[in-house]
């Protein structure tokens, strides 16, 4: 990847002999390894057995988990935060597994819209609960430093899955809860 990585610079016009760029192609492989992490992960290491029974039968809401990503289009950052809820039934998932499986995904070349159906699928799925929603607000820098160059320009997404699709009431509950 280094080799690539240092023809990409030299092709750009960069000496890639210069003190400041000597190290960027091993610097550049570890960080793209870092932020792409998602794809040598396993989902099972993730959740690592933290389901638990409860009798908890009311919407769980974890809101304002920070996401970091690659737009697959441009390999270019996008991040804002995240906002997950599922009303159980019969099981709960440890607090901190719903950060770590925003992160499974979107350690990833993603697209925002994608990422939001990734992540309240695995809910539903790992939980067998009788709704998910999932709420992604980030801001894109493929958009930001290069196209139309929109710098307070925000992007939502939803996903409602199970109840908080078909239940209006558990659905207006969720957004009343992450507004």
């Amino acid at each position: 990847m280094q080799q690539q990585i240092k023809a990409i610079l030299q092709a750009l016009g960069e000496d890639t002999n210069r003190e400041g760029l000597q190290d960027t192609p091993l610097r550049v492989e570890e960080s793209l390894k870092f932020l792409t992490q998602g794809y040598s992960t396993k989902l099972e290491d993730i959740i690592n057995n933290a389901i638990f029974q409860s009798d908890m039968d009311e919407m769980v809401v974890v809101k304002n988990i920070e996401l970091y990503s690659l737009c697959e289009h441009h390999l270019l950052p996008f991040f804002g935060s995240v906002h997950v809820a599922y009303i159980p039934r019969g099981k709960v998932l440890g607090l901190s597994k719903i950060a770590r499986v925003v992160e499974y995904f979107a350690r990833r070349l993603q697209i925002q819209e994608q990422l939001t159906k990734q992540i309240a699928e695995c809910i539903l799925e790992v939980t067998d609960a009788a709704g998910v929603g999932v709420i992604i607000e980030a801001k894109h820098l493929c958009m930001m430093m290069r196209g139309v160059q929109k710098q307070e320009s925000t992007m939502k997404t939803s996903m409602m899955l199970g109840e908080m699709r078909s239940n209006p009431a558990s659905r207006a509950e969720f957004l009343s809860l992450v507004v």
